[in-house]
């Protein structure tokens, strides 16, 4: 199971897309409300999230986390120990931590992408600590995948696909789409 966080201001589309494909692809994933049950995009769009955080616990069905970009929705996720606490479980138990834009700032400031290529929304380089910042759209290093933006949000997307499933699944879901 992903779980996505959602965290008042988040941009919509970088949340939105991955959890579209997973379930397209039937990769299990559930989005995690930060701060309530209805959680106000960046774009004035409110998403009812699956479950609120206070019911979230990280145990053996978890296949990783999704964070993803916007403001403030990414100093919310910082701000909370609950998302904090499931990354750093993710990353040492050699699980999935996907984030987007300004998200990869999270595991970049807590020294989780040390020694790892990443990449980010320009201008949050700076909170990679440790990281070989790469300007690719979408960057995968083991098992921590990281993109640009909002316009990377249906190759990032993708990309989670194809490293928890597989490249023909990642495939097949992209051409269904109509965007290959």
């Amino acid at each position: 199971m992903f779980y996505c966080f959602l965290a008042d201001g988040f941009e919509e589309t970088e949340a939105l897309a991955p959890v579209d494909i997973l379930r397209r692809a039937d990769i299990p994933v559930t989005t995690v409300g930060v701060g309530g049950d209805v959680i106000r995009g960046s774009h004035d769009i409110y998403v009812t999230a699956d479950m609120n955080i206070d019911d979230f616990e990280p145990d053996e069905d978890i296949s990783g986390v999704i964070l993803p970009g916007g403001m403030p929705g990414v100093k919310n996720l910082f701000a909370n120990e609950t998302v904090k606490s499931a990354v750093s479980f993710c990353a040492a138990r050699g699980l999935f931590v996907c984030a987007i834009c300004a998200a990869p700032s999270i595991p970049g400031r807590m020294g989780l992408l040390k020694g790892k290529k990443a990449t980010c929304f320009p201008g949050f380089e700076g909170d990679l600590d440790g990281a070989e910042v790469c300007t690719d759209k979408v960057v995968t290093d083991g098992k921590f995948i990281t993109a640009k933006g909002a316009g990377c949000a249906l190759e990032f997307g993708f990309e989670i696909a194809a490293q928890f499933d597989s490249p023909e699944t990642a495939e097949k879901i992209a051409s269904s789409m109509q965007i290959r």
